[in-house]
């Protein structure tokens, strides 16, 4: 059996989620709890780190929280009131143990472990000078880098060192390091990588959505600022912000389709944006038809509100099944192709007969829109209308989303009615970008401050991409192959 999903190739992976909490009994069960809720960010590894004022304690696994995570043999030995986790997708680094965090280390000033959500541009380049300098790496993640860059600072404190070490990324990052001093909680100074901040009780916790503080029980308290770093040290918080001001560029994918409906991104519900953009894309792009119909689960808050503007009924054309695993794929062309009708399948006597309006979140490569008009057009719908609640996906992301590259990309390689000819849908149509920040309740300004990262869409990278300038795709570690059981 195979290990890929071709259900989801359609699908912009999801970067990754980040939780910390600090000062709390049982910290590492609280940790759980919230990668718990951040499970879609990230489905192929978790890992959690605890401190016990003496000792670091970590466990680090290939799969989902669930089955690594829910027993209490593997919980009880991470000791201590501080601990943090990670649920990763592979935007660096292939997928192996070795790169699964939170990444750990023993420094001069004692042990560091560090969590980190989006993805470091420079990292290549920051590599090789380190490794010229004597620096041994043990994983293939950009992240490890952050370590190397500390343990190497000439500054004194540990701060100061971190603070160094982050002064020479590139890139998108948020970060939640533990120390024997504390726990600190960071974001890149366009704070394109989300990251909030709440209270339970006396302890602090950070994590990547407002969701994951919902289900510990959690008080949001704010999100962390651009290019801020908070530090908790006991019951002691304070705050610092080393980087020169900067107009922010928060991911405007978060609130297109990587944050669950239920959290807040920047005091915006999620939920809410999602519907106004589909209301948004009913005003631009009517269509006359008898139903509209989610392509689930993430194509729904869309369609709703593209179904109260225009008027037309709001149905469960299509059914989806939550039990499909993701290795349950046989390699003959014949099943993959029939693999699609595991994950969705037409409510049959609902569409026959019926113009419907298909609504998604997005498309990439093209494959799951073709698959989903066919099974439409096989249940026997009239017309099938396809309706994009993003702008077409026009450039890869360098910023911790999984993108393919972008020759793969639909929306690069054909005008409008290429990519409708190649999904074989009578109409296609997406929201504009000003529709779609205009759904987020605010103009899109100048090019160099557009108020949002939307470089997916406009190719308007908010940062110097030195990597993916360079081509540095040398994989330093081709020779060592390494196992996932």
């Amino acid at each position: 059996m195979l290990t890929t999903n071709p259900y989801d190739d359609d699908k912009l992976r999801e970067e990754c989620g980040i939780f910390g909490v600090s000062g709390a009994e049982g910290a590492a069960a609280l940790v759980a709890l919230g990668l718990h809720a951040l499970q879609h960010r990230g489905q192929e590894a978790a890992g959690i780190t605890s401190f016990d004022g003496h000792h670091f304690h970590s466990h680090r696994a290939m799969g989902q929280v669930a089955g690594n995570f829910d027993k209490d043999e593997i919980i009880r030995p991470l000791h201590g009131t501080t601990a943090c986790g990670h649920v990763r997708y592979s935007t660096t680094g292939e997928t192996a143990l070795r790169n699964v965090q939170p990444l750990y280390a023993e420094l001069q000033s004692g042990g560091f472990a560090v969590a980190h959500n989006g993805n470091i541009s420079n990292a290549m380049r920051l590599r090789r000078d380190l490794v010229r300098r004597g620096s041994i790496f043990q994983s293939t993640s950009d992240t490890e880098v952050i370590i190397h860059l500390v343990a190497t600072s000439n500054f004194r404190t540990l701060i100061d060192k971190f603070i160094d070490a982050l002064k020479q990324l590139e890139g998108a990052y948020s970060l939640i390091c533990m120390t024997p001093e504390g726990m600190i909680a960071c974001r890149d100074p366009l704070g394109i990588r989300p990251l909030v901040m709440g209270r339970l009780g006396d302890s602090v916790i950070f994590a990547s959505e407002t969701v994951a503080l919902d289900v510990v029980g959690a008080e949001f308290v704010r999100s962390v600022e651009p290019g801020e770093l908070v530090i908790v040290k006991g019951t002691e918080i304070s705050s610092h912000h080393p980087f020169p001001k900067a107009a922010p560029r928060p991911c405007i994918f978060e609130l297109v389709y990587f944050s669950r409906p239920d959290s807040m991104v920047d005091d915006l519900s999620v939920y809410s944006v999602r519907k106004a953009i589909g209301a948004q894309l009913a005003i631009e792009s009517p269509v006359e038809a008898d139903l509209v119909v989610p392509v689930p689960d993430s194509g729904v808050p869309a369609a709703i509100g593209y179904a109260q503007q225009s008027g037309i009924p709001f149905e469960l054309g299509i059914i989806r099944s939550h039990y499909v695993g993701r290795t349950f794929i046989q390699p003959s062309a014949e099943v993959r192709h029939l693999g699609v009708k595991l994950k969705h399948n037409a409510n049959r006597e609902l569409i026959a007969g019926k113009r419907i309006v298909l609504i998604d979140d997005s498309i990439v490569r093209g494959t799951t829109s073709l698959k989903i008009v066919q099974m439409m057009r096989e249940a026997g719908a009239a017309e099938v209308h396809m309706r994009i609640a993003s702008p077409p996906t026009r450039h890869s992301c360098f910023y911790g989303v999984d993108t393919p590259e972008r020759a793969k990309l639909l929306a690069a390689q054909l005008d409008l009615g290429g990519m409708t000819e190649h999904i074989h849908a009578d109409s296609l149509a997406f929201v504009s970008i000003d529709g779609l920040y205009k759904a987020l309740g605010e103009p899109r300004r100048a090019s160099n401050s557009p108020g949002h990262c939307d470089a997916c869409f406009t190719g308007d990278y908010p940062t110097t991409l030195t990597d993916p300038d360079e081509l540095a795709v040398v994989d330093q570690f081709a020779l060592l192959e390494e196992r996932v059981g």
